[in-house]
């Protein structure tokens, strides 16, 4: 796999570059991430890493520009990649009609109802096919030293990853994250038309993969997540983010907290984002 570099910028300790790459994941679509680089990162002493999920309507460049989490990144010498958030151009019928589906909404799962299965399987971008793009290249990233956060939908992302990979990642956090999509409106609207639900069950069966609390319920081990949500989130009041299903279960090493004041916005995001990615680095220079 060859890696076309689109963009490079200087920030924090390093660079925060773009690249682009056909994708076997989304049906041989080109896909583009962000990736920055500490200046501590070599092939001969590869960095920590942290995948940033964005949420509905964002693209890669969401979360690099408006996160705020490099400059807490260098310092740490954590590498931070940011995916896209949906294949770009499949061309399936209604996927640019709702901002809630199809373009910018591929909710990191992997499609099984027909219409979408080709295309959308971000799932497999982020956890597999990203993670050997990026080794394959030798960027200085050491994954053996993973960990995860994101936003909105890709706080659900962050989330449901973490909890069906356990091992796999040091830790994870979400800001505003849909805590149980298979029961509220976003969640409903996307697993009803990406996956191919057999089952009758209220959830059906195959959705319940993808719900954070149902996964954590079953969870068994240690885990390490941290979950921020604004306490006045226009999301939440609307019942689209769920975060007391979650702390409800009362895990060790899960951490629910409510900000007060704050809404779902970026404003949100880089007030937290130096905690998040210093909570993280404790587990992953541990």
């Amino acid at each position: 796999m060859t890696l076309e570099k689109v963009s490079s910028n200087r920030v924090s300790t390093g660079y925060l570059t773009k690249y682009k790459f056909p994708s076997t994941s989304l049906g041989g679509l080109s896909t583009q991430f962000n990736i920055f680089l500490p200046s501590s990162a070599s092939a001969s002493s590869p960095a920590p890493v942290l995948f940033y999920l964005a949420g509905l309507t964002c693209n890669e460049d969401t979360g690099a520009q408006k996160g705020g989490l490099l400059n807490t990144a260098g310092k740490e010498g954590i590498a931070v990649v940011f995916p896209d958030t949906s294949p770009r151009g499949a061309g399936v019928e209604g996927e640019d009609d709702d901002w809630q589906l199809g373009t910018g909404a591929g909710f990191y799962l992997n499609a099984t109802a027909e219409k979408w299965k080709k295309h959308y399987n971000m799932y497999d971008l982020v956890v597999k096919e990203l993670p050997e793009v990026i080794k394959e290249a030798n960027l200085g990233v050491d994954f053996s030293r993973w960990s995860i956060t994101g936003h909105s939908m890709g706080g659900h992302g962050a989330l449901s990853i973490y909890l069906k990979n356990p091992g796999s990642f040091k830790s994870a956090s979400a800001f505003a994250p849909a805590c149980n999509p298979s029961r509220t409106p976003w969640g409903i609207n996307a697993f009803t038309n990406y996956l191919d639900a057999k089952t009758r069950s209220s959830p059906p069966s195959e959705w319940l993969p993808y719900d954070s609390t149902h996964l954590l319920q079953n969870y068994q081990g240690e885990s390490n997540i941290l979950i921020d949500v604004g306490s006045e989130d226009d999301f939440l009041k609307k019942g689209q983010l769920e975060p007391q299903a979650i702390s409800s279960l009362n895990k060790k090493g899960v951490e629910v907290r409510m900000q007060d004041g704050f809404d779902h916005s970026y404003y949100f995001i880089s007030t937290f984002a130096p905690e998040h990615v210093e909570y993280h680095a404790k587990f992953l220079k541990a």
